[in-house]
C-alpha cells in the first residue's frame, strides 16, 4: 500500500498504525534543502520538536511551494531523495534535540506527523522512553 493511501486511511480511523509506519519506512520521500549559510534539510522547530519536511511527490512539494508563498519568487526547490526509514534512522539522530518527520505538511488532510517516539525514532532519540536519567 502506498503511503498517501494509508495516512487517508488513518485518517479516516480505518489504518493501522504499525502498516502506517512500515509504508513510512519504505517510502522514497522528498525533502527540501534549506536556504542560507548552514544549509541542511528543511524543518521548523514547534513545541519544542524541529519537524523535518518531506513530501510524497513533487506536486506536494510545489503545494508546499505555494503555501509559503515562494513559487513566483523564481527560487530553485532543491530537494533530496530519502527513504523514510533513512531520515529517522540516521537524520534524526544528528539534530540538536528531539526531531520527527512531517509529511505532506500543506496538504491539510493528506500530512502526517512522524513524532520522536519510540516505534518511529532509534529508542536513544524518543522522547518517550525512560532511560533512568534522573530529572
Amino acid at each position: 500500500m502506498e503511503l498517501t493511501v494509508e495516512i487517508a486511511a488513518i485518517r479516516d480511523g480505518l489504518g493501522d498504525s504499525g502498516r502506517l509506519v512500515g509504508e513510512f519506512r519504505r517510502a522514497v520521500l522528498l525533502v527540501p534543502l534549506a536556504d542560507g549559510p548552514e544549509g541542511g534539510l528543511m524543518s521548523a522547530v514547534s513545541g519544542g520538536i524541529r519537524w523535518i519536511y518531506a513530501f510524497t511527490d513533487e506536486e506536494a512539494l510545489a503545494r508546499f511551494a505555494v503555501a509559503r508563498g515562494e513559487v513566483e519568487s523564481g527560487r530553485e526547490w532543491e530537494f533530496l531523495s530519502v527513504l523514510g526509514a533513512r531520515l529517522v534512522d540516521a537524520v534524526v539522530p544528528l539534530a540538536d534535540g528531539p526531531a520527527g518527520v512531517v509529511v505532506n505538511v500543506a496538504d491539510g488532510d493528506g500530512s502526517m506527523f512522524f513524532p520522536p517516539v519510540a516505534g518511529i525514532v532509534p529508542d536513544a532519540h524518543a522522547v518517550d522512553v525512560d532511560r533512568g536519567e534522573a530529572a
